[in-house]
């Protein structure tokens, strides 16, 4: 069964054509459907059947958007323009979002011609940049070299990569990723600095004969602010206690930059290195027992350097050098053992002083020389050595 049309004219008015009342009676309109007669229902303005969907102006919605963001203030404002007189000819929704883009953008213009005349954006962009500088940490990798224009103690703000072959202030050995989650404060962060990045030098330059009495190891930190803008980074780097003299060169000294027989050489002897340094605070006289473990300890890793260096095969100029280094890091070795069983502390120290005297002695000197390594001896405690931690 079919619905009857309802009654009236049905045919849209043409705007440009000829006035339905001066159409002749009972003539055809000007449209597909004779005046009078059944069409496909009535018509609202702009010729839109009622009743039919009304599709929003792409030009408002965009002019809308457009105005919101005040950083493009005169964005908004055209494609709001454009969208009211598109929608006055089409009947089209969305002229009050056209407005409001346009008012919005114009505000936007305003307002940013303030912040030009009063010299607020330099301020605003400053603000911007101090933001961001909480990463500048993140930007270092390993191995790079810098400068830092408010030097490397204290709060550090902007550094500026340089090649390491000139003069900078410090190079990036290491850098350690700390975990996520709250800012754990200045103390914690120091205290995971000191005992990663003094503990990662030696990986990054294996020669500790070849480092400067003057080099010493700084990081850079995350702080409060910067921990906010997801900084997380620990920069452990090389600069010279003498803050005005810099660094001069690269100071890396590993597999990447050293031949075979060195990097065979130095790890061992960065071992031995490691266990006398883990000497006891204190004296044999007030704690033998804790000096004869260590003296065990010390006996143990010289085995196994005597092992290593025996199990390598040399090039032909450091074959000798290097077995008269073991037969002295074997007598050493003995001198150690008797030290671990020692019943006090004068016999504890008669073999610790015959013990220390293989050690980095003529033979180290001389296959170290025969490898093309550093052959002076660094100073052993030396002065001016301190922990210094600056913050980005």
């Amino acid at each position: 069964m079919s619905i009857p049309p309802s009654p009236g004219n049905r045919q849209p008015w043409d705007p440009c054509g000829p006035s339905p009342a001066t159409w002749p009676q009972g003539a055809p309109g000007p449209g597909p459907y004779a005046q009078g007669a059944p069409g496909p229902g009535p018509y609202g303005p702009a010729g839109r059947p009622y009743g039919a969907p009304v599709s929003v102006n792409a030009l408002a919605v965009a002019a809308l958007v457009l105005g919101v963001f005040c950083f493009l203030p005169a964005a908004g404002l055209v494609p709001g323009l454009i969208a009211l007189r598109q929608i006055r000819r089409s009947g089209q929704s969305g002229r009050g979002m056209a407005i409001a883009g346009s008012v919005l953008s114009a505000a936007g213009i305003a307002l940013w011609a303030v912040v030009l005349s009063t010299g607020a954006a330099s301020t605003a962009w400053e603000g911007l940049k101090d933001g961001a500088r909480g990463n500048e940490s993140l930007s270092l990798d390993k191995g790079d070299c810098f400068d830092a224009p408010g030097g490397l103690e204290g709060d550090t703000y902007d550094v500026d990569r340089v090649p390491c072959g000139g003069r900078h202030d410090g190079e990036v050995f290491a850098v350690v990723t700390l975990p996520g989650g709250a800012f754990p404060g200045d103390a914690r962060i120091t205290g995971v600095a000191d005992e990663k990045c003094y503990a990662l030098q030696d990986q990054y330059a294996m020669d500790t004969w070849a480092m400067p009495a003057d080099v010493d190891v700084y990081y850079l930190m995350p702080s409060r602010d910067s921990w906010r803008h997801g900084d997380r980074a620990i920069t452990c780097l090389f600069g010279n206690t003498e803050e005005a003299a810099g660094l001069t060169g690269s100071l890396r000294g590993d597999a990447t930059t050293l031949g075979t027989d060195q990097v065979v050489f130095l790890s061992t002897a960065d071992a031995l290195v490691a266990a006398l340094d883990d000497e006891p605070g204190k004296t044999p006289e007030d704690d033998l027992a804790a000096h004869r473990v260590w003296a065990a300890e010390v006996h143990d890793v010289l085995g196994g350097q005597i092992e290593a260096l025996r199990g390598h095969s040399w090039a032909a100029g450091a074959r000798t050098p290097v077995a008269d280094l073991v037969a002295d890091l074997e007598d050493a070795r003995a001198e150690w053992r008797k030290a671990s069983t020692a019943g006090d502390a004068d016999t504890y120290h008669a073999h610790f002083d015959k013990a220390y005297g293989s050690v980095d002695g003529p033979a180290t000197v001389t296959a170290r020389k025969a490898l093309g390594l550093a052959t002076t001896p660094p100073a052993l405690g030396r002065e001016g050595k301190k922990d210094s931690a600056a913050q980005v």
